[in-house]
Order: structure tokens, then C-alpha cells, then sequence
């Protein structure tokens, strides 16, 4: 069995899978070039990342393709259902990366609470010149302690949030389509692990209001709207903080950027974009706005979980 991981895989993943008799090969192939390339090699999986588009041509006309998988979480990259439909098998690795994430979540909050995005950029600049200028300009921080964040998007990714943001000291509300129980562990090294109960709401209107930090973690939308825009800002009392490490869209960036205009919202923080790879330079370039290339998965312990589950995934289906 071939397989091209287009998109690239953890060592550990190669090596599982060629512990386990399949061929694998890592080389980017382009985009336009991959309907040939699988042909000619006769590849049995298609592997990517969020690089790499498996749409209904490459479906249509790879007739030797078996297994396509997405080493991460969102499969809008991917016409899922349509290649299930045709009889192939499309997996994801939703646990794998979810700390990652929350982790990057928990840095954009600090950073975005103590101005450090912008106070890294200008001390090598003019911190010689103008220390106590900066001084003054970034010594307005705010604390995360007893903070309320909420998480619109409670699934996998969400309660890993929760249980960070929770041992941080904050108040986490989780929104959800349907209201239920659910718990999250805290880990204290050296003590043990303890269980917080928090039941997730389905007014996402009340629970913005209440917020001082709101992080979302919820798929691209099938209509295209986005779940944060105008009307959602309007809900939100003034000076809130916002994180998107979710998908480009589902903030509205025009409507982010008056609301930063009206001091709705102090500061945001963004790691994926509408027009990735080329996201808008108002955006980056915006002094209250901290910016990431689309990083919340991207560490070197998520890459080899996700690497392990993605080739776990095709050895039980194939073998």
C-alpha cells in the first residue's frame, strides 16, 4: 500500500506505518500536479494538513485512492461527505492537537492582556530611546484571574481551554448548540487531577455579554456567515478581548475592526485568517491586534501525536 503524505507526517507516523509494510512518501506534490502524480504511483491514501485541497476532481479521478486523512481537526479543506458517498474512508485526528491549541489560547490571552505583542515589537526598536515612554504605554495590563472567558465551540479543543483557563484562576462559560454537563480534569503536577462541572449554555447573546475574553473554536460555517459579526458585537460590554484560533470566517473582520475602532473590544488576537496564506495587512499591521500564521497546532508534541493517531488510523483500516 502507497501513501502520500502531501502535506508531511511525523517521523513517529512514517515509522509506524513502515513498521507495518506501507510505502510512504513526504514530498509536497502541487496542487495542480496531484491528480497525475497519484495516478502514476498508484497511491492508495491521501494525507494532509490544511495545505492541501482534496475537492470532488481529485475524487472523480483518482480511482486508486482508498483513504484520504487530515492530520488535525477541520476538514473544510475536504469534500467529506461527497468522497464518503464514493466509498471512501476520510479520517481526521481530533484529539491530538487540542492542548496545542489551548495552550496558544492561553498565550494570546496573556499577550493580549499585557500589550506584550506590540511591547516585542517596539523595545528592540526604540526601547533605548523611549523606555519610559513604553513603560507607560504598556503598563495598563489587565489579569486573566477572575476573568470571565467564554468558549463558543465546547468540543475537544474547547474543554482543553477550559481546563487551562480554569487553573489560570478564570470563569469560563462554554457555549454550545445544546445545553449539558460536562467535565473538565485540571492537572497540578506533583498534586493530582480535580474535576470541575460546568454546564454549557445555548444563548450565545447572554453569555457575550458577560464576557471579558471570548476564544472560538467552532467549524467554517456551511452558509458562510460568520458566528462573531456586528450584531454579536453589539451584545459585548466595552473593552473585551477576543481570540480566533478557529477558521478565517467565523469572525467578521470588518466588523472586528470597527468594533477595535469604537473600543468595543480592546484587543484581538488572531491565528487563522479569511484569505490564508494572505491575510490582510490592516489586520497584521494593527497595533492591537496580535497575529499568528495559523499555529494552534503546530508543536512538536502535537505533530507526533497526530503523526501516531493518523497512522494507528490507516494500519486498522487496512490491515
Amino acid at each position: 500500500m502507497k501513501i502520500l503524505a502531501n502535506d508531511g507526517l511525523s517521523p513517529e507516523g512514517v515509522s509506524l506505518l513502515e513498521k507495518s509494510g506501507f510505502e510512504i512518501s513526504t514530498t509536497f506534490v502541487p496542487q495542480d500536479d496531484l491528480i497525475a502524480t497519484i495516478n502514476k504511483e498508484g497511491y492508495t491514501t491521501l494525507l494532509v494538513r490544511s495545505a492541501t485541497k482534496v475537492r470532488k476532481d481529485i475524487i472523480d479521478n483518482c480511482p486508486s485512492l482508498q483513504f484520504i486523512g487530515r492530520g488535525g481537526v477541520g476538514m473544510d479543506n475536504i469534500d467529506v461527505a461527497y468522497a464518503r458517498e464514493k466509498g471512501l474512508t476520510v479520517e481526521n485526528t481530533p484529539a491530538a492537537s487540542s492542548h496545542s491549541v489551548a495552550e496558544l489560547v492561553m498565550g494570546q490571552m496573556y499577550a493580549i492582556s499585557r500589550g506584550l505583542h506590540d511591547s516585542f515589537l517596539n523595545m528592540p526598536q526604540t526601547g533605548a530611546s523611549d523606555f519610559k515612554v513604553l513603560k507607560k504605554k504598556y503598563g495598563k495590563g489587565v489579569e486573566l484571574k477572575d476573568k470571565t472567558l467564554v468558549i463558543i465551540g465546547f468540543g475537544r479543543i474547547g474543554q482543553a481551554l477550559a481546563s487551562c483557563a480554569l487553573g489560570a484562576g478564570m470563569k469560563v462559560i462554554p457555549v454550545g448548540q445544546e445545553v449539558s454537563k460536562v467535565d473538565i480534569p485540571i492537572s497540578i503536577h506533583g498534586v493530582g487531577t480535580f474535576t470541575a462541572n460546568l454546564e454549557t449554555t445555548s444563548d450565545l447573546t447572554t453569555a457575550l455579554a458577560a464576557a471579558d475574553y471570548i476564544s472560538l473554536h467552532v467549524p467554517k460555517q456551511e452558509n458562510g456567515e460568520a458566528v462573531i459579526g456586528e450584531e454579536q458585537f453589539k451584545s459585548m460590554k466595552d473593552g473585551v478581548r477576543i481570540i480566533n484560533a478557529a477558521r478565517g470566517g467565523v469572525v467578521d473582520e470588518d466588523a472586528l475592526l470597527a468594533a477595535i475602532k469604537t473600543g468595543k473590544v480592546a484587543y484581538a488576537a488572531l491565528d487563522v485568517f479569511e484569505n490564508e496564506p494572505t491575510p490582510r495587512a490592516d489586520l497584521l499591521q494593527h497595533e492591537k491586534i496580535a497575529s499568528t500564521p495559523h499555529i494552534g497546532a503546530a508543536t512538536l508534541e502535537a505533530q507526533a501525536r497526530i503523526g501516531i493517531e493518523m497512522a494507528e488510523k490507516i494500519i486498522a483500516h487496512f490491515k
